[in-house]
This record gives C-alpha cells, structure tokens and sequence, in this order.
C-alpha cells in the first residue's frame, strides 16, 4: 500500500511540475511575442516597400499578435488594416530608404470602395517619382482594378486575367419555405426596401431590379475610368474588350495592353534588382506590410497637445457591446461620448462601414454623434457600405465623405416575423396552445399567423420609425422632407450618385476625411486617437481562447456559401423593425 501512495504522489507531483514548467515557458513565448509585436523596426537604403495581398482588409485591425490566431492548426489567421495600408503608403512615400513599390495582388479580400482608397493612395504615391510595379500569377477583376494603377504590370505566362464586368446575384428562399411550410409576415416602407424580398417572392421586383441595375452601372464606369486611365486606354476601347470577353488568355492580356509583360518570379526579382541598384547575385531589400507598420515615423519638434479622434465602426449594428465585426451601439456611443468630451480632441472622423441594422440602436448612436457634431467637426468617412441604419447614424455629421463605389442610401425600414406554425404541425407533428392574461400578450409569436389587429399595430410602429428616419436625414442634411421622401424609400445608391442627390458631400477616403476635419477645426499639428480602444494583448488572448467553433466548422465545410446559410440565420435573428440593407453586396 505504501508503495502505491508512494508512486500516486509522485505522479501527481510529476504532472504539477509539468504543468507549471508549460506555463511558465508558455508565458515567456507569450511575452516574446507581445514584445516582439511592438519592437521597432529599422529600413536600410533602396529597400522596396512589398504589399503583399493576401488577407482580409478591414478598416482597422489589431495589431495583437494574437488577433486571429487559429488554436487549431496554431497558425495566426491575421488581417490588414486599412488605415495601416494607407498610413504605411503616405510613410513610404516620404521615407528615402524606399525605392519603390512591389505588389504582389493574389487575390485581394476587400471591397471595392477600400481597394478605390488604396488606389487612390498609390496615385498619390507615384507623384514622389518612385515605381510602383505589380504581378500576379493570376488577376481576379477585382485583384486586376488594384494592380492596374502600377506603372508596370506584370502576369505570369499561362496565367489569367479576369476582366468581365459586374453581377449581383440574389438567392431566394420563398420556395423553401413554401416547402416547409413556413410563413413569414412581411411589413416594410419604401418600395425599394427589397431586405425581405427572398423571403416573399422568387425573384427581384422591378424596383429592385432598378437600383441594383444603377449602382452596379455606376460602379462599373467609376472602375472603368480608373483602369482606362492608369492604362492609356479609353473607356470605349475597355468596355468593348470586356462586352467580347476578349482577354481570354496571357497572350490576350499582353495585346490588348492589359500588362505590360509575361514575366516569372525570377524575372521579376531582377527587374526589382535592377530598378533599386542591387547586384543580381545579391538579396533584394523588402519590408512587408507587417512589419513596415514598425517603422516610427520621422517627428519635427514637440509632440502636438491637439488631437484628432478617428472612431471605427464595423458590421451589422446591434444593442450592446458588439465587437471588432458587430457595432454595438454601447460601445460605440461611448467612444463618441469619449472623443466628445475630450477637450484636446478638436475634430472627430467617424469611420462607417456597415450595412445597418437595429433601428433603436441606430437612434442610440445618432444621438451621439448629433451631440457631438453641436460641440466640434464630425466627418463621417464612408467605407464600402454605410446604408439604412449605416446612414441613419452618418446623417447629423458636420459632412459626409465617400468613395464614388460606396454603397449607401437604402433609407427606409421593414419588419419582419416568421409563422412557423405549419412546419411544425404538418412536418414535425407539434402544437402549441396558449393561455393569455391579455389580448396582446403574445403579439410577437411564431407559433400563430399575425393577426389583422396586430398587423395595424406593428405597421404604425414601421411607419413611426420610417418618419423619424426621414426627419434625422432632413435635419442632419438640411432638406426638405418631399426631397427626403423621393429619395428615400429604402433605396440603394452607389456614392457617385449619392454625391448626385445630396446624401454625401464629397469624394474621397479615410485620409480626405481627416484632412477635411482638420481644415474645419483649423489645426495643422495634431496627434490622431483611434476609438474604441483596442483591447490589451492579454485580453485578445484570453478572447482568442473561446473562438466560435461553430463559425470555423461552417466556413471549413460550406466555404463561400457559408454567407447563405448566415443570411437565412440572420432573418430569424433580426426578428422585428430593422433599418438594414436589403442584402448583402458582394462586388466581383
């Protein structure tokens, strides 16, 4: 028995130390990456600056070493931030150790407006006499947009060039849930809010079939400008090579004046080689994105006590806190509340990618950001999409800036409830009976068909919501409501004819925003504040730790169409009055 204990004691004892040595290692790896993270970084002389595209673009990334990290296959999974990119191009731009611009476009996951502002950056770049050269094995149009402002650009041999013109492709439901024998009670204002269109008809209406036709045909001249223009090439000549589908192979591409070479990796190199003073047999000079992000920036003098606050606000707005991909309007609100109060802050760039949402919420934040646009400068900076609740919350900013391929507008509300009382009788074999304390207490219910009282009723609060809607877009743009009302009803605009009618004040990005702000408060030196504050390393570690395993599972096993099945889950989700895009827009 002795024995036994004896061996008992000494393993539990073994494991403790076991455990406490992988601790302390674990945290001494994790403090190396922390410091690792925030390490400076020095750039020698002709040393090329490479944009490397093959992440995510969101507005504004953490630059935790934890963000994104995949505990499954310990692999980080990490994002770019626009603002980085664009911070790091006007950084290249003035720093003499950088010859040039190399950019390797894989496949760009971004929309079109934030590719438009990195565009837009490079254009600017190039007015500095430094190259910019672009290559890809292949280009996806979107992939090809970016990489056509290069001055030189480059495609693999037997690579493909995809330039094809644009499509919006809507899925319908109204079959499947004929099918399965579930209802949905649909109520909306505005004759283009087409949000519950999948749930109801089985193919675009008219109207919606309209404006999906006009921003689309918008988008595409905006785009065909850009690349006609970096090309030498005229919009009539692009357009018809894209009507032909005449850029079927390399060769094509080369002909047409799509590139300006067939060249391989090794080609390239030594054309990069070349261009930056470097010996053939020795290594080129490169510095990533990443790590480009390192390098401090040249300061003149005293750091400046004024402040500029830029808040970013991305995804589907909802009460509460949200998160990095969620507005939540708590969190939000209190980081306008924060910049508002700040008497340092003297001008404030609220930033705005987001397809709308809850309606309340949506009121919530506008409350903010009228408050604070009363006591300073707010300019609102339109990302891809700052629609129905996006441009609810933009409306009392002091201005509104967009990229001419920004999705807004979509003013209009709609509710929605689903009766699933059929499905679960004639399929599953359920009912469900009620006892109630009065003739409403139940007016929410999926287990019954609306009745015609309660319809009036949820229709009053739709009509209430849709003219308090209409009146912060009146006031905040200074229209009056018969404009507000012939532009409104729920539908969508691309930027360039948002700037048209009076929803958006001028082109431009996140950059144009700032300097617009700092012009309207009359400051030049400044420091920039960016809000909501970014959680501590530790803090994205420990949330890094509960990662949603049904989210990696559904995108492993469903890839791109995984966006169908969270579009159906998210009409169940977002019962009630919404002020939220009628779809989700995709740009290929």
């Amino acid at each position: 028995m002795k024995s036994f204990f004896k061996f008992l004691l000494a393993s539990v004892l073994g494991v403790l130390i076991g455990f406490t040595l992988i601790f302390f290692i674990s945290f001494g790896i994790i403090g190396a990456m922390i410091a690792s993270a925030d390490k400076a970084v020095e750039v020698e002389s002709n040393t090329i600056f490479l944009m490397k595209f093959d992440r995510p673009i969101v507005d504004r990334a953490s630059r935790s070493p934890f963000e994104g990290f995949d505990f499954f296959t310990m692999r980080p999974l990490k994002q770019y931030g626009l603002n980085d990119i664009l911070d790091n191009i006007e950084k290249a731009k003035n720093d003499d150790n950088i010859d040039g611009i190399f950019m390797e476009v894989l496949m760009p996951q971004a929309g079109i407006s934030p590719l438009g502002e990195i565009r837009a950056a490079l254009v600017d770049f190039k007015e500095s006499g430094k190259f910019v050269v672009a290559s890809a094995d292949s280009y996806t149009q979107m992939g090809y947009y970016l990489a056509s402002v290069a001055d030189e650009v480059y495609l693999t041999p037997t690579g493909l060039l995809q330039w094809t013109g644009l499509r919006s492709e809507v899925m319908f439901f109204k079959g499947s849930f004929d099918k399965l024998g579930i209802e949905p009670e649909i109520l909306r204002h505005g004759e283009y809010k087409a949000a519950v269109e999948p749930f109801m008809q089985e193919e675009m209406s008219d109207e919606n079939r309209e404006q999906i036709i006009s921003y689309l045909g918008s988008i595409w001249q905006v785009m065909l400008e850009d690349v006609a223009g970096s090309r030498d090439m005229s919009v009539e000549e692009l357009d018809r090579i894209t009507e032909g589908l005449l850029i079927r192979s390399d060769e094509a591409a080369l002909e047409y004046g799509m590139v300006d070479g067939l060249m391989y990796r090794d080609d390239i190199l030594s054309l990069l080689k070349e261009y930056t003073g470097v010996d053939e047999e020795d290594d080129l000079r490169a510095v990533d994105i990443d790590r480009y992000t390192r390098v401090p920036e040249e300061r003149s003098g005293r750091r400046p006590q004024e402040k500029l606050a830029v808040v970013y606000a991305e995804g589907t707005i909802l009460p509460g806190e949200g998160g990095s991909d969620a507005i939540g309007a708590d969190r939000i609100s209190r980081a306008l509340r924060e910049a508002r109060r700040d008497t340092m802050v003297k001008a404030m760039v609220f930033r705005i990618n987001s397809p709308g949402g809850s309606a309340l919420a949506s009121e919530i934040i506008w409350r903010e950001v009228e408050l604070a646009s009363k006591e300073k400068p707010v300019i609102v900076s339109m990302g891809d999409v700052a629609a129905s609740g996006g441009y609810y919350v933009a409306a009392p900013a002091t201005k509104i800036v967009a990229s001419p391929q920004t999705i807004t507008g979509s003013i209009g509300v709609f509710g929605m409830l689903f009766d699933i009382s059929d499905f679960l009788d004639d399929k599953l074999g359920i009912t469900v009976d009620v006892v109630k304390t009065n003739e409403f207490a139940d007016i929410m219910s999926v287990y019954r068909p609306m009745t015609p009282a309660e319809r009036e009723i949820l229709e009053d609060g739709i009509e209430n919501i849709y003219e308090v809607f209409t009146n912060r877009v009146a006031e905040g743009r200074e229209m009056e409501m018969n404009r507000v009302n012939e532009i409104a009803q729920g539908r969508v605009w691309s930027g360039y004819d948002a700037r048209e009618i009076g929803l958006v004040d001028e082109f431009g990005g996140l950059r144009r925003a700032i300097e617009i702000a700092a012009e309207e408060a009359g400051i030049e030196e400044f420091r920039m504040v960016s809000l909501p504050r970014i959680p501590d390393p530790f803090e994205e570690l420990m949330r890094a730790f509960s990662f949603d395993v049904r989210a990696r599972l559904l995108g492993k096993n469903y890839g791109g169409a995984s966006r169908y099945y969270e579009a159906l889950k998210g009409a169940f989700e977002n019962q009630g009055i919404q002020a939220r895009m009628p779809f989700d827009i995709i740009v290929y």
